[in-house]
């Protein structure tokens, strides 16, 4: 009996640790983005920057965008990539939701803490970068155009933060177009370390 109830255990550990690299990776991603990010009005790359950008210039919720936006992406990998679909949809859905759950905390670690623009694009890059490392390399990812560069570094047998850096660069040009110069180079820092980050987390599991 006892030796049962431990194989059973034994069955379900991956799947525990995939559900506390996605808690921890969303966690990361929120205060990154909410605390460093938000601020500066700087943005991540990938289907996050998209929804950084609708909510600096619409001021509809980000986390709620990014479910949005991810749809198409979604819809795709269901078909075509099934298995991306299931490791990445509760990825999605989490980390989305802790965005929107910890930006009313933003206002309040400013009162603490006065940064300077640049060091917060370092700073928030470097924590949205180890919240996706963390969970991809469970397999798992917030989805959206981190999942559209899974499918891509599969493809052309690149690491998966080289490609979530030449996406993200896309978007960070459109966010300078539409928000400001400074954001724009700043947003260009802070996807550098965004991809670096992501591609020491991720470089064995390539």
């Amino acid at each position: 009996m006892k030796h049962a109830l431990f194989l059973e255990m034994i069955q379900y550990m991956p799947l525990l640790d995939k559900a506390i690299a996605i808690i921890i990776g969303s966690i990361i991603i929120s205060i990154g983005i909410n605390f460093f990010l938000v601020p500066f009005e700087l943005l991540d790359g990938g289907i996050i920057g998209l929804g950084l950008i609708v909510k600096y210039l619409l001021g509809i919720k980000a986390g709620l965008t990014i479910i949005v936006l991810s749809i198409p992406i979604f819809t795709i990998a269901w078909f075509k990539y099934r298995n991306y679909f299931l490791n990445s949809l509760h990825g999605m859905f989490i980390s989305s939701f802790m965005i929107d759950l910890l930006y009313p905390l933003h206002d309040l670690f400013l009162s603490y803490f006065d940064l300077p623009a640049l060091v917060c694009s370092v700073i928030g890059g470097i924590l949205v970068g180890l919240g996706i490392g963390i969970m991809l390399r469970y397999e798992v990812s917030t989805g959206g155009t981190d999942l559209l560069a899974q499918f891509l570094a599969n493809i052309f047998r690149l690491n998966v933060g080289i490609m979530i850096f030449i996406i993200d660069a896309l978007v960070i040009c459109v966010g300078g177009l539409l928000i400001s110069k400074e954001t724009f180079f700043l947003s260009v820092v802070t996807i550098t370390f965004v991809g670096l980050t992501t591609s020491i987390c991720t470089w064995r599991t390539t």
